[in-house]
């Protein structure tokens, strides 16, 4: 287990549902990638690296909602920025299951 952090800091973390709108091949990552755009509505699109290539095909992916932490500060994964993260299930490396809502929601909607 990792260390235990208060509520104070699991509450400064911002987990939204949005739906991908876009999905490509990232040749550049260091680890096989996408590179994703993500609608969350009010907050916009937001773009993220993503290593799920095990499991699914960028056609697969266009409209599926997913859970992502919106508020990291963006990295440079190669010549991309990535602004979000979307969470997943680590099985091991590169073998990622999504977190995605068991109902379609608002692109937005906040997870509490």
């Amino acid at each position: 287990m990792k260390a235990r952090i208060t509520i104070d800091q699991f509450n400064d973390i911002d987990l939204r549902v949005g739906t991908v709108l876009q999905c490509e091949p990232f040749p550049k990552a260091r680890n096989p990638s996408y590179k994703l755009w993500i609608d969350f509505g009010e907050l916009g699109v937001l773009k993220s690296s993503a290593q799920i290539t095990l499991h699914y095909s960028p056609e697969e992916l266009i409209h599926k909602q997913v859970i992502a932490v919106v508020n990291f500060a963006p990295r440079q994964i190669a010549d991309f920025m990535s602004e979000c993260l979307v969470l997943g299930c680590v099985a091991g490396k590169g073998d990622v299951i999504i977190l995605e809502p068991e109902r379609e929601v608002v692109n937005g909607t906040e997870i509490a």
